[in-house]
Order: structure tokens, then C-alpha cells, then sequence
């Protein structure tokens, strides 16, 4: 009886294979450099995110009324700060005195909505801003919880300071706080190739988060 033997794949299915595999290695290469890059941009970021009560269009105003007094009140704390280390606990040892003046600007607005302020570690997707964007990922963040915090939220940069400052200077504000000039060319959009390695950025948090 005479055996049958598996018929070889074609020159043309190895060609396929081949590419396959070499694609599947360049695009987790890219991902782990790009996890990487976003990664060591977070470790040099805290970000303010304020969340209001609701959609209202009422409680959407005191939303930026609360972020303005606490953007203002954290730069200040924050002025001196060296490094995220470094804001992170200055930020750390005055969270009552945030809550406390948002507190008062809820009240003083006609409000009796609680309000938090905490350090927590959040997601955030790709956000442009006025002279840089920062890519997906997690972000060491100040969250100022309005009422039950529903709403639409308002997030932004408060170390370094590139909220405050205007767009011609995010590149000194991110230079003083310990950017490297690659960092800050890859935020302020000057290197070529950082829109496909903020969507990989993005791409790889979503599977992590899907596999996790």
C-alpha cells in the first residue's frame, strides 16, 4: 500500500508566510518601542483631570470654573518642582488644600456638590493640545471629582506646566522638566513618523486592556 505524502506548500504560500511573519515581527517591534516611549513620557507627566456632576450645561460651566481655581492654585504649588518625583509630592502633601478651594468655588457658584481631589494613576486616549499632543496610555493624573462626577471631564498637563504655557514655549516647559529633545520633538509633532507611533501606542493599550 503506498503512502500518501502531504503536498508541499507552494513557492508563492512561503512568500506569503514569510512576509506574514516579518510583518507580525516589524508591527510588535514598533509596539514595544512605541509602549516604551509612552511609558517614559508618563514617568515625566502628571495630568489635571477635572470631572463635573453631569452634561448640564450648568454643571459643565462650574466644571471649568473648579479648573480654573485648582490649575492655578497647582501651578503654584508646582513652580519649583525639579521632576515628577518632585511634583508628585508637593501635590501629594496639599490635595486637602485643592479639595478645599474647589470646595469653596463650588459653593461660592451656588452648589452643594461634594468634591475630591486625589492622585491616581488613569487612562487617557491620544489628546492634542495648543502646541502638543501626548499619546494613549496611563498617566499619573490629579482628579478633582465634582458631585458624582458624570459629566464630560476636562484633562490637561499641570507638570510641566503646558497648559499655562503658551504654544511657542511647551518646548522650554518640557525641556526644564526633564524631556529629552527627542521626547519633546515626538509631543510638539516636529519627528516624522508620530502619527503612526501614537495610533500604535494607542492600538497596543487597547489589546493590553482587552487581554487583561
Amino acid at each position: 500500500m503506498t503512502m500518501k505524502t502531504a503536498a508541499r506548500p507552494s513557492k508563492a504560500w512561503r512568500t506569503i508566510e514569510i512576509i506574514l511573519l516579518t510583518g507580525a515581527a516589524v508591527f510588535l517591534l514598533i509596539g514595544t518601542m512605541s509602549l516604551r516611549s509612552q511609558a517614559e513620557l508618563a514617568d515625566k507627566v502628571v495630568r489635571l483631570h477635572v470631572l463635573a456632576n453631569s452634561d448640564s450645561e450648568e454643571d459643565q460651566a462650574l466644571k471649568l470654573q473648579v479648573r480654573d481655581v485648582v490649575l492655578a492654585r497647582a501651578t503654584e504649588i508646582l513652580e519649583q518642582s525639579a521632576d515628577r518625583k518632585e511634583a508628585e509630592a508637593r501635590l501629594r502633601g496639599q490635595l486637602l488644600e485643592l479639595e478645599r478651594i474647589a470646595a469653596e468655588e463650588i459653593s461660592a457658584a451656588g452648589y452643594d456638590y461634594s468634591v475630591t481631589a486625589q492622585l491616581a494613576d488613569t487612562a487617557f486616549p491620544t489628546k492634542e493640545y495648543d502646541g502638543f499632543t501626548l499619546p494613549a496610555g496611563d498617566y499619573l493624573a490629579l482628579r478633582i471629582v465634582i458631585g458624582k462626577g458624570e459629566g464630560q471631564n476636562w484633562w490637561c498637563v499641570v507638570f510641566p506646566p503646558l497648559c499655562t504655557a503658551a504654544a511657542e514655549d511647551v518646548p522650554t516647559a518640557a525641556l526644564a522638566a526633564g524631556f529629552s529633545e527627542n521626547e519633546v520633538g515626538l509631543i510638539t509633532e516636529e519627528n516624522e513618523g508620530y502619527v503612526l507611533k501614537f495610533k500604535t501606542m494607542e492600538l497596543w493599550g487597547q489589546l493590553k486592556e482587552r487581554f487583561e
